[in-house]
Formats: C-alpha cells, sequence, structure tokens
C-alpha cells in the first residue's frame, strides 16, 4: 500500500530519475463534485445476468475483497422470472448492493431491419409506443418485485420513467441509469440527459479525461465508465488511467467489465459457462483495479458500502399533460 499523501502518476519515480519526469496534473481539471455521501468513486459489476451469476459474482467479491456497491444486468428484465428477480433482489439486500436491471424490449431484438445495417438505424432505442409500453411494463414489474434501479437505452423511455416516478407509479427512491449504448459524449447531452430524469449516466469508454472535466464544468450527475469495456464497445482497457479517470470525472461508478469475451446478451442456459465464467473474471479485474489504485496512491475516496442514492440533480419540468 502506498503512504504518500498525495496520488502518483504510473511509472513516476522510475521515470522522474530517469529525468522522464510526467506532466503535473492541473487542479483546475480536478472535478469539484462528489456523492452525497462525499465519496468520489463507486464499484459495480455489470451483466450479472440472472442468480447463478449473481451467486458467482458475491462469492468471487468475498473472497478476493472486492467491495460493491452496484450489480446490474444486460439482458433484460423480460429475460428474468418473478422468482429470478426476487431471489436477486434479497441476495443484494442482505449485502446492502444496489441491484439494477436493464428495461426492453429494443431496436436491436426486435423486428427493426435498420439496426442490421452498417448505419445501426436508432439502435437499441424503443421503436415505435408498443416498445416504450413494453419498457414500462418492465419498470413496474421490476420495481413491484422490489428493484430500484433502472437501466435504459432510450431518451423518451428515461423521460417517461422519470414522469412515473414522480408520479407515484414507480417508487420515489427508484434511480434510473443511462446505458453505454447511447451514452452521451459531450458536456451538452450529458447535461440533456440529466435533466430527462437520469440519476447515473455511462459514457463511452472512449471518452478523454479532458472529455470528463469538460462534462464535470455542466454537470454533477454521476458517472459510470468501464475501466475495461467489452469488444462490442470497443475493448478499451484504461487501468492506468484510473487515478486520473476519478479526478477529472468524480463522482463516478468504476465498472469492471470484461474485453476479449463472447456476448452473452440476450442470456439464456445455453450461455450459462460463459456467463459464469465471465462473471467470475470480472470481479476479478475489479480486484486488479482496486489494487493499482492502492499502488499509486489513489484509493481513498470511496463511497461507503451502501450508498446509491446520486443527490439534488437538475430536471426538467413537467406537465401532467404531456404525452396526450
Amino acid at each position: 500500500m502506498t503512504t504518500s499523501t498525495a496520488p502518483r502518476l504510473p511509472g513516476e519515480p522510475a521515470l522522474t530519475a530517469l529525468e522522464l519526469p510526467p506532466s503535473p496534473p492541473e487542479p483546475a481539471d480536478t472535478s469539484p463534485h462528489a456523492f452525497p455521501d462525499g465519496g468520489r468513486w463507486r464499484t459495480e459489476v455489470p451483466s450479472c445476468e440472472g442468480p447463478e451469476a449473481l451467486a458467482v459474482v458475491l462469492a468471487e467479491s468475498a473472497r478476493l475483497d472486492v467491495p460493491l456497491h452496484r450489480i446490474s444486468q444486460g439482458s433484460g428484465i423480460w429475460m428474468l422470472t418473478d422468482a429470478e428477480i426476487t431471489e436477486m433482489v434479497q441476495a443484494c439486500a442482505e449485502r446492502d448492493i444496489e441491484l439494477c436491471l436493464f428495461t426492453g424490449p429494443r431496436g436491436t431484438w426486435d423486428t427493426g431491419a435498420a439496426t442490421r445495417t452498417d448505419s445501426g438505424g436508432a439502435g437499441l432505442r424503443a421503436r415505435g409506443h408498443s416498445a416504450l409500453a413494453g419498457c414500462v411494463e418492465d419498470a413496474v414489474r421490476a420495481t413491484g418485485l422490489g428493484v430500484r434501479c433502472l437501466l435504459v437505452a432510450d431518451e423518451g423511455v428515461l423521460w417517461t420513467l422519470h414522469r412515473a416516478r414522480a408520479a407515484g407509479i414507480l417508487p420515489a427512491g427508484t434511480t434510473l441509469k443511462v446505458s453505454a449504448l447511447i451514452g452521451p459524449v459531450n458536456p451538452a447531452s450529458y447535461a440533456v440527459y440529466e435533466r430527462l430524469g437520469a440519476d447515473s449516466l455511462n459514457v463511452p469508454s472512449d471518452l478523454t479525461p479532458d472529455h470528463l472535466t469538460e462534462i464535470r464544468r455542466v454537470s454533477g450527475a454521476p458517472m459510470d465508465m468501464y475501466i475495461e469495456a467489452p469488444d462490442d464497445l470497443g475493448g478499451y482497457v484504461r487501468m492506468y488511467e484510473l487515478a486520473e479517470l476519478i479526478r477529472r470525472g468524480a463522482p463516478l461508478y468504476l465498472k469492471f467489465g470484461l474485453a476479449r469475451a463472447p456476448g452473452v446478451y440476450p442470456s439464456g442456459r445455453q450461455l450459462r459457462a460463459a456467463v459464469l465464467d465471465t462473471a467470475r473474471e470480472r470481479v476479478r479485474r475489479g480486484r486488479l483495479a482496486l489494487d493499482l489504485l492502492a499502488r499509486h496512491g489513489a484509493a481513498d475516496g470511496m463511497s461507503p458500502l451502501g450508498s446509491r442514492l446520486p443527490g439534488p440533480l437538475h430536471r426538467f419540468e413537467h406537465t401532467e399533460s404531456e404525452g396526450n
């Protein structure tokens, strides 16, 4: 464990001795924001596709001492039975971990041919009123079973669920998380998603530290970022930037993804081995990330375990007549 009072940059002592010192951090680039508990970063294991995968994640996190604030699923609420959702809710509640499930349906899995073209069409967004209705159905069902965090991949779904939360259709404590698949890439879009109801926004993993600083000048809404991204999101591995990403992007969820791994969405028994093996390895990647932070003297600032709420955020005003 590094005992220096200030975090060091990767390779700093050796490079300084060789007269190749890194440029010192610019103090003005440091994010002024934090989670409401005072923490600067939290942890998340994504792609936990059901109770069996969740059990693997929880066992491995205990074995490797990887603290977890959030566990998320990617296949969709519609891929889980009520009993499976209830089991996952109870297992996470026992450990004070937030469980986040993905709403559906999504454009890439319906009959929209444009999503199969090189342009990708509208991507994962909800196509038509029926898809919007399916996402709302998922949200109502999941929150009725105790889920308190919903993952969304459509701006209209986000705004609708935010309004449903304000109207009491969804529990007031429900949080809404924006998927990396539609993640904002500039300060203006980030601010718009926050105002549409997002409590946590997954940005693409190819954003630079300067991009994070630009976003933090206009919004303090929690940010999610894959420290290692799946191949379909670029396959980026940004371990050595961890301390700088936290400094620039706080409040930040560190997502322990996995590159060079098979896709598992939508999940099922046919993918069981891959789902369990990749779940286990994501936790190990988390251990590697935490060890690296410790070596760089940057492990301080983690939110207390059990923390989940984002604090006060900016929202667009809305009226009950909208959408009628």
